[in-house]
């Protein structure tokens, strides 16, 4: 016997949206996760930056690799829906990482540079699919 109040009989409505309509509509603009995400690291970034002296520039030392490794970073990007993307410098060689969203995990530290050098200027690059 169904349980009182469920309408097992029940029909769609003539209301009802396809799962393709649904999913060709473009997500709103606050569940573009990695766009999300891509704003408030380059905020906590560019402060950073702000407060060091001109004997320090950005490093980020990532830490989910089992041990930690420092970046140089030189650009920031990201990849809708949930990739970021950051190049720069580690142990002077140029590398790429691509991280998911859910796995980011880093150190903002501060790296020496000679006081005449310029602080290295950070890309920040919007998503790169659009590109």
């Amino acid at each position: 016997m169904p349980a009182t109040g469920i309408n097992h009989q029940s029909q769609p409505s003539e209301k009802a949206i396809g799962f393709s309509e649904i999913l060709s509509r473009p997500a709103p603009e606050d569940l573009v996760y990695a766009k999300t995400q891509f704003k408030i690291i380059k905020k906590y970034i560019l402060d950073f930056q702000a407060s060091l002296d001109p004997e320090h520039d950005v490093g980020i030392l990532l830490t989910s690799f089992g041990q930690s490794i420092l970046m140089e970073v030189t650009e920031i990007g990201y990849e809708n829906p949930v990739l970021m993307i950051f190049r720069g410098y580690v142990n002077g060689r140029m590398s790429t990482l691509i991280q998911h969203v859910n796995q980011l995990n880093f150190l903002l530290t501060s790296v020496s540079k000679a006081p005449s050098q310029p602080k290295r200027a950070i890309g920040f690059t919007a998503n790169w699919a659009e590109q």
